[in-house]
């Protein structure tokens, strides 16, 4: 099983690791990222490519489904205006053992990262800048060649 869904709604953490657990995993692994506010950010905003973007991210699903045996994979990543302390993304996965989970859990955000065509740009009172790619991001993807 795997859900994707690119959104402007908040993410519900408690309903999308339920989901997981009801797979009958033995294990289920998560990620959630939180936008921080680091050098005065007070917004930042995320745009995507619609339609490129989900199959992109079902793509890197569809990868680690192949690589580890999982019972689900969910990726579900917010787009649009966001304020320090909202939650930008949750990846989660479910598997018999949790080697398997936290493996391809790590995995999924770490491709993500490199691999999904999100665009961000942060405000800075009455400022703003976009955010060029991180090398140690690609370096974390790379890992996993």
């Amino acid at each position: 099983m795997i859900r994707v869904s690119v959104q402007p709604a908040p993410i519900e953490l408690g309903v999308e690791v339920a989901a997981l657990e009801e797979r009958g995993a033995g294990g289920v692994a998560t990620f959630t990222g939180v936008v921080r506010g680091d050098d005065g950010v007070t917004e930042l905003m995320l745009e995507h490519y619609p339609g490129m973007t989900e199959a992109a991210l079902v793509g890197i699903a569809e990868a680690a489904l192949a690589r580890w045996d999982l019972m689900g994979v969910t990726i579900v990543h917010r787009v649009g205006p966001m304020v320090p302390g909202d939650r930008i993304v949750f990846v989660g996965t479910a598997a018999s053992h949790r080697r398997e989970a936290l493996e391809s859990c790590a995995y999924l955000i770490d491709r993500l990262k490199t691999d999904a065509p999100f665009w961000k740009r942060e405000k800075l009172g009455s400022e703003s800048r976009w955010v060029d790619a991180r090398g140690s991001d690609a370096d974390a993807a790379g890992r996993w060649e």
